[in-house]
């Protein structure tokens, strides 16, 4: 029987580093030019301070996505390979374990055990790597494909607040990027929520209230080295 069904699990390596790079790079640029508008600097100075920002963010995302799930992925392997000598050591051990696994699922012990035996005759490696250790397909570390992920949402999401610095009054700025933040991350989880099946309001007010505390405590610091100054 054709398998017809889209389960939304198979989005989660992808969607995970684009909302993850989307929401830090507003966040993070909208919090750097409220923090340096805070500061006392002029327009031009808030402008290239977001620029910098946008570069180096995309640059750190990239970059630690990469390495962060390159180790996932070296776990997950490491875990195949030993996986793969036991089951040329001592297959009967092997099919003993994923029995019991299908046991403790509900199955009886006969039917455990010829299930055991015809997903080993079929796939051995695959059938311990996705019921014994839990690594399948759509849900395994792709360390390329989160940083590049990553990189691009981290720049589209900080190009937002560079947009509004270009297009509002000096004298507005400060609100004007503070605001729209805001409105674009409730759009970002409304998204992200609609992409993955999950309730979209909850989602909204997450990120918005942890970006709007990111940008407050931000532009706190800002204010209070510009009037030092």
């Amino acid at each position: 029987m054709r398998h017809t069904e889209k389960h939304r699990t198979e989005r989660i390596g992808w969607l995970r580093a684009a909302v993850l790079g989307a929401n830090d790079g507003i966040v993070s640029t909208a919090s750097l030019v409220l923090g340096v508008a805070a500061a006392g600097a002029d327009a031009k100075g808030v402008l290239v301070a977001g620029v910098a920002g946008l570069v180096a963010g995309a640059a750190s995302m990239a970059a630690g996505e990469y390495v962060s799930v390159s180790s996932q992925a070296d776990t997950e392997n490491a875990d195949l390979e030993r996986e793969r000598r036991e089951l040329a050591a001592d297959p009967a051990h092997e099919k003993a374990e994923l029995s019991a696994i299908y046991v403790g699922r509900g199955l009886d012990k006969s039917v455990a055990s010829e299930v055991a035996t015809q997903l080993m005759a079929h796939d051995a490696l695959g059938a311990h790597a996705r019921d014994e250790l839990g690594i399948s397909a759509s849900l395994g570390a792709r360390p390329l494909q989160a940083a590049l992920t990553s990189a691009a949402t981290f720049s589209v999401g900080a190009v937002l607040p560079l947009l509004v610095v270009l297009v509002v009054p000096a004298s507005l700025l400060f609100w004007s990027v503070a605001g729209s933040a805001l409105l674009f991350l409730a759009l970002l989880g409304t998204l992200s929520a609609w992409a993955g099946g999950a309730p979209l309001i909850v989602a909204a007010a997450r990120v918005s209230f942890w970006g709007a505390l990111a940008m407050a405590l931000t532009a706190g610091v800002g204010s209070l080295f510009g009037v030092s100054a």
